[in-house]
């Protein structure tokens, strides 16, 4: 037992006795009653960290790719093409989710993209009479909306969309990478006659290399449709396929929940049990 009255006494008689990180840790640990620097409270705080703190390392990286950005910093790079949903518990949930190897992910869940990508499309005014028969101003969806599935992840997606829009026409692309060249390639494509004069909704929970769904959208404009009226829904988004999809197609709208250099890829798999 140490008869010493102060910690600077104990350092000084005994300096083998406590390792450096010891030391640090007692001496930087803040008194009980010492208020923290930070206006909030840990416990609220913690609830808005989704990446770990920039070294000073990261603040050297502008329009070269790194982990270390934040999503203000690469949102800010791509562009108001790519849309984040806002962060709640909901969401982080979601991605805790995605990234546990043993999780599952529901329809509930994965509806939080969808509702918001409704809210991307065009709502018209109208006049309705409540059962009381008093007259009510709100807004309805314009005709001309559909969902397109890319196989097979996409499909994940769609019971999400069904269950806001039970009348709903979805279409399905499949395409998969050409086992010598490696590039995308498209095997399957079935979409609406009238295609060209919708508004589409392109599902694709995990965005990696963005080769898939630029793919994607060369088949639908291929059938007519433009870049501009595609909202494409996915669960989360790596910087680099968030970046080549909007450099190939400026005019596209991205919506998902996180940007992060880690692409979750065993998603699909988990999903349909195949993994």
């Amino acid at each position: 037992m140490y008869k010493i009255s102060s910690w600077k006494q104990i350092f000084t008689e005994y300096p083998n006795d406590f390792c450096p990180m010891e030391t640090d840790l007692i001496v930087k640990m803040p008194c009980h009653n010492q208020q923290l620097n930070n206006s909030e409270s840990p416990e609220h705080a913690a609830k808005h960290v989704r990446f770990a703190r920039s070294s000073p390392a990261a603040e050297t990286c502008q329009d070269e790719p790194c982990e270390n950005q934040t999503t203000s910093d690469i949102q800010q790079q791509i562009g108001p093409q790519l849309k984040l949903l806002p962060l709640n518990d909901q969401i982080r949930e979601l991605q805790t989710i995605i990234r546990d190897k043993l999780g599952c992910l529901f329809c509930s869940q994965i509806r939080l993209v969808v509702e918001e990508g409704l809210n991307q499309l065009p709502y018209s005014e109208c006049t309705v009479t409540t059962p009381t028969g008093h007259k009510y101003e709100g807004v309805k969806f314009e005709k001309g909306n559909c969902g397109v599935s890319i196989m097979r992840s996409g499909e994940a997606m769609e019971q999400g969309l069904r269950d806001c829009c039970r009348s709903i026409r979805i279409g399905k692309i499949l395409i998969q990478s050409d086992e010598e060249t490696q590039k995308a390639k498209v095997y399957y494509a079935k979409f609406p006659p009238d295609i060209s004069r919708r508004k589409v909704l392109l599902m694709y929970p995990i965005l990696s290399t963005g080769n898939t769904v630029i793919e994607a959208v060369r088949v639908l404009n291929e059938h007519g449709l433009q870049a501009k009226h595609i909202i494409l829904l996915s669960l989360f988004s790596t910087p680099h396929g968030a970046r080549s999809i909007v450099q190939e197609f400026p005019d596209i709208t991205i919506l998902t929940t996180e940007v992060h250099a880690v692409a979750p890829t065993h998603f699909g798999q988990r999903y349909f049990g195949t993994d």
